[in-house]
């Protein structure tokens, strides 16, 4: 095919996408076309960064707080005996980074007679170094960014979630009580009766999940073992292990089950979560393909646009073929004016779904209720594959909508065409 041959094809596609009155780029059909494929496009780069955003926030906040991988004993008292020797064990198995013991209950918080307020207490170990924490939260606790040394009262320190001290109108120097939901002991009766100790608050923490920053609290773990009894034994509640990848959590802890054998039992954090974590990716699936569904009906407009340029330019195909245009060439005029309303409103919409997607990323516009979503805005994050999936899915379809008037178009009979009305 010559030059002038290619160039020709381009000239009658653009031709035929134009409008036959002058001061009009495009035709209004091609603007109807051109703009179903933009909103659609626009709409899927939009919700997929946002939905991927949501879970990046998610796995970020999970991990803040919750070791990679947690080794426990079973028994209905949920404590660990020998806890060091476990610990050797486990900083054995390839991938571990670091090992901690914790100590965890189920308490109540109360200040005084004013209210009370169910929460986790946690006990985390003072002596490690920053890159022996397991969590960002105990890094920032070994560091000293989050307090939990001595007070002023002389009483155990205590850092409590942002919205649980907020609740509570709770202020480092102000003293809690907490009952432990555990370890009940007896009084004189006989009857069952809380065990209490006195905390002194040295500071809060936030990290965006509503559940933790109204249900967490943190304590050196010598203190919670005292309130639960663990002390005099040396028992802890379990392990919270650190490895180099935690998206490798659930092999390593298959490979910690295996080494420690019963009575103990390993779960990963991508197993605790699994629920909500299927969930979003279910989620994901079925918004995307709800918003691929726009762009299919885009799609459609692009059909109907080229019938309507096929049957309104006939006559002209049909002098242009008694020219000696071929049917190929016919083809490919009506297969460029298509892929050119596809591809264009495929860059537009990929444009203005980026740009979108910076706005609500940089200003956080749209804020959400953190009790309801566990995070408190809305975060969005472009995978730049997913960009190249809809690029690239968009383009073929609005490829295969040029198939079907195209070939009317070339089939034309040169005489019929020219006589059409």
């Amino acid at each position: 095919m010559t030059p002038l041959v290619k160039a020709l094809s381009w000239f009658l596609a653009r031709r035929y996408l134009s409008s036959r009155k002058q001061g009009r780029l495009l035709s209004f059909i091609t603007w109807i076309a051109l703009g179903g494929i933009t909103v659609g496009v626009t709409a899927l780069i939009v919700v997929l960064g946002v939905m991927n955003g949501a879970q990046e926030e998610l796995y970020e906040k999970i991990l803040g707080s919750t070791p990679h991988v947690m080794v426990l004993e079973r028994g209905a008292s949920l404590r660990m005996n020998r806890w060091e020797e476990v610990a050797e064990r486990v900083r054995q198995i390839p991938g571990v980074e670091a090992v901690a013991p914790f100590a965890l209950s189920k308490v109540i918080v109360a200040r005084g007679d004013e209210y009370v307020q169910a929460a986790d207490l946690y006990g985390v170990t003072l002596d490690a170094m920053d890159d022996e924490a397991v969590t960002s939260m105990e890094g920032d606790i070994s560091k000293g960014v989050l307090d939990l040394g001595p007070t002023k009262s002389g009483a155990p320190p205590l850092i409590a979630g942002a919205r649980l001290a907020e609740r509570m109108a709770l202020f480092p120097g102000d003293s809690v009580l907490v009952y432990s939901l555990e370890n009940l002991g007896a009084n004189p009766m006989g009857y069952p009766q809380l065990r209490m100790r006195e905390f002194e608050i040295t500071g809060t923490f936030e990290t965006g999940m509503y559940d933790y920053d109204i249900g967490n609290l943190y304590a050196p773990l010598v203190w919670v073992q005292s309130l639960l009894g663990m002390r005099e034994e040396g028992q802890v509640s379990g392990l919270g292990v650190r490895i180099s990848d935690p998206w490798a959590a659930a092999e390593v802890a298959r490979q910690m089950q295996e080494a420690l054998g019963f009575p103990y039992f390993v779960e990963s954090w991508i197993t605790t979560n699994q629920t909500l974590f299927s969930a979003l990716e279910l989620e994901k699936l079925a918004m995307g393909v709800i918003l691929f569904l726009i762009v299919v009906v885009a799609a459609f407009n692009i059909v109907s646009t080229l019938v309507m340029v096929v049957v309104d330019r006939t006559a002209e195909i049909g002098i242009l073929k008694s020219m000696g245009m071929t049917d190929g060439q016919v083809l490919k005029v009506f297969m460029l004016q298509g892929m050119a309303i596809g591809v264009l409103g495929t860059l537009l919409g990929t444009g203005i779904g980026l740009f979108l997607s910076w706005i609500l990323d940089r200003f956080h516009i749209i804020d959400i209720p953190p009790d309801v979503y566990f995070i408190d805005r809305l975060p969005v994050s472009v995978n730049p594959l997913d960009v190249l999936l809809i690029v690239g899915v968009s383009c073929l379809i609005s490829l295969l909508a040029t198939i079907y008037p195209a070939l009317q178009a070339s089939r034309l009979q040169p005489v019929e065409a020219i006589r059409h009305e």
